[in-house]
């Protein structure tokens, strides 16, 4: 992907840009709050239940939380 500097780019792209990232940011947002709501319901169920070995498999959606706060703060 060519990437340009905000200064190169015309009215019309930077708003096109500005689109993009808005719809990204609601995307991510969404993203993150479904896999939050994962692990919360693992957790209370995990804990709820007595039955502890259902907490590895919520390391995966903790990760993916992580790597999209991670990509978009760099």
């Amino acid at each position: 992907m060519n990437t340009k500097n905000l200064s190169e780019l015309t009215d019309k792209e930077l708003i096109v840009e500005k689109k993009k990232l808005k719809k990204s940011k609601i995307i991510n947002a969404f993203v993150i709050g479904f896999l939050t709501s994962i692990v919360a319901v693992g957790l209370v169920s995990s804990i709820y239940g007595k039955n502890y070995s259902i907490l590895i498999p919520l390391l995966f959606p903790m990760y993916f939380i992580y790597r999209i706060v991670v990509k978009h703060t760099t």
